[in-house]
Formats: C-alpha cells, sequence, structure tokens
C-alpha cells in the first residue's frame, strides 16, 4: 500500500473541505487505497491554522486525525538534510519526517517552496502536489 506523508497544509485543506483534492484522498484512505501519515510538527501547524481561521472546523480536522498515522518526527540530521535542500526551516522538518518515515510520497501543496520539487524523489520521497497524488491513487 502506497504511504502518502500529508504536510499541514493538506491536512488543514481535509479538515477545510471535504469536497476538495485532500479530502478525496482521505476519502480514498478509507477505502483502503494508501495509508496517510503526517508528522506531530505538520498536524500541530494544522491545527494551529484552523483554529486561527475558521475555528468553526476545529471538530472536523478532530474528526479526520484518526485517519492518519502520525510518526515521529524527524531526527536533527535529517532536518539538517532537508535544509540543505534549500528548503525554509519551517518546511525542513516536513520533508525530513516523510524521509524518515519511508513514506512513498510527500504531498504537499505548498508550490513556492517545495512546487519545483514536485515529481522528483529526494531522501527516496517523491513530492507531489494533492492533484497528482489523487491521479496516481486513481490509477
Amino acid at each position: 500500500m502506497i504511504g502518502l506523508f500529508l504536510d499541514a497544509n493538506v491536512v488543514f485543506s481535509a479538515a477545510y473541505s471535504t469536497a476538495g483534492r485532500a479530502g478525496a484522498i482521505f476519502l480514498l484512505a478509507q477505502r483502503g487505497r494508501c495509508q496517510l501519515l503526517t508528522s506531530p510538527h505538520a498536524l500541530e501547524e494544522a491545527r494551529r491554522n484552523i483554529q486561527l481561521k475558521y475555528p468553526e472546523r476545529l471538530r472536523d480536522l478532530e474528526s479526520i486525525i484518526p485517519e492518519l498515522r502520525v510518526t515521529a518526527e524527524a531526527t536533527p540530521e535529517r532536518v539538517a538534510w532537508a535544509l540543505a535542500q534549500s528548503l525554509p526551516p519551517e518546511d525542513a522538518p516536513i520533508l525530513a519526517a516523510a524521509v524518515q518515515a519511508k513514506a512513498d510520497r510527500l504531498v504537499t501543496g505548498d508550490r513556492t517552496h517545495f512546487g519545483r520539487f514536485y515529481g522528483k524523489r529526494l531522501g527516496g520521497v517523491k513530492v507531489v502536489s494533492p492533484a497528482q497524488a489523487l491521479a496516481e491513487l486513481m490509477r
């Protein structure tokens, strides 16, 4: 089964709306098409942003958390490696945790910092957008 490591923005999007791509990824995970992973760092970022922007969606976030396997935070060495990939300090722990968890894909909607890596493998993890992940799952 394919392991998808979700960035905070994907978890946020799924909590905000089940009708979008992120929500569809969660639905496919419920149907056994993939396993969803994230880190405590990413989950806390999603929670903080939901609380700040759409506090009425906090229950929706809490309802999807059981679908996620929350992995360990990345080691300082892995984060240093991710920083060396020219990622900003707030995004390096995401890539590092995905690599450490041996995820198949890192799913992120962050085109600013991860867009140049879409379709490429970093540390064995292929970086994809939610649309790319969904397309792969639908094949």
